[in-house]
């Protein structure tokens, strides 16, 4: 799952999906602005690929292996 959490300044969060949707891997999700941050829970058995704290760029950095019984790699946000 996805959490986009605003920063205490600038509140500044784009979503471009509704809660619950289901997205694809490379799939834009939102736009995080001026300190805000967004948490990533990856399901049981992904590998990840980043450090926690490492800028990961949109549609371009892949974040964690996921297990191969699911071949789709689609997850729900919220």
């Amino acid at each position: 799952g996805v959490v986009q959490i605003a920063g205490l300044i600038a509140r500044r969060i784009v979503c471009f999906v509704r809660e619950g949707a289901s997205v694809g891997a490379g799939e834009r999700i939102g736009m995080i602005r001026f300190g805000s941050r967004v948490d990533v829970y990856l399901p049981e058995g992904a590998r990840p690929l980043i450090a926690e704290g490492q800028t990961a760029i949109a549609g371009e950095t892949v974040i964690a292996d996921l297990a191969a019984r699911d071949p789709q790699r689609t997850f729900r946000v919220g």
